[in-house]
């Protein structure tokens, strides 16, 4: 008995010591704990895609031939690896870069559009100031979607293990599903365990 106190008063003890530290960095910092999918690859694969994508010729081509800026929408980008990567955040950093590029104009996206729809019919219902309710039919098209996919290949031996993320994202014309721009963002990292580590 007097055994069994004492294991759980030690018990106690070591839980009791046990404390969590939470320390606030600058949102811009690289933090890489794990080796696995991160906010700043997320950050760095869409910056250098959009980068590349707005420097290509299917920008001036476009704008010369219609007169006017393309419009874009982003659409799925799919997580192909074995991690559970939410694509959301890939999605959101990529139409981040687009809009502020001031090169194209952007549209809503169709889980966006469905929300504004039932706004726009609700308005139309007679509750609303008749100058003040959105009209219907004039949403703008999409010239352009863009879509992508997150790969990854890992290679791995006691302790040690080397991954590489693919980031593929295309380009097409919604017109004619001409494929305008293809572009690829490749991110490696070598991932040392401690042999004491959980």
């Amino acid at each position: 008995m007097k055994r069994l106190m004492l294991v759980i008063g030690m018990t106690v003890v070591l839980f009791g010591c046990a404390t969590t530290k939470v320390e606030r960095v600058d949102i811009d910092k690289k933090v890489d704990l794990s080796g696995r999918w991160n906010d700043h690859d997320a950050y760095l694969a869409s910056k250098e895609l959009i980068k590349d994508c707005l420097e290509r010729s299917w920008v001036e081509k476009f704008s010369s031939f219609r007169k006017r800026e393309p419009s874009v929408i982003v659409g799925n980008i799919v997580n192909r690896t074995d991690e559970h990567i939410d694509p959301a955040v890939i999605v959101k950093d990529m139409e981040t870069e687009l809009m502020n590029s001031g090169r194209v104009s952007f549209v809503a996206s169709s889980y966006e559009r469905l929300q504004i729809r039932t706004e726009r019919e609700d308005q139309q219902k007679g509750y609303t100031d008749p100058a003040r309710a959105a009209q219907l039919g004039k949403e703008l098209g999409a010239d352009f979607i863009l879509i992508g996919s997150i790969n990854s290949i890992k290679d791995e031996i006691q302790g040690k293990y080397v991954i590489l993320y693919q980031i593929n994202a295309e380009l097409i014309d919604v017109s004619t599903n001409e494929k305008v721009w293809l572009g690829q963002k490749e991110i490696k990292k070598i991932v040392k365990k401690s042999k004491y580590s959980l």
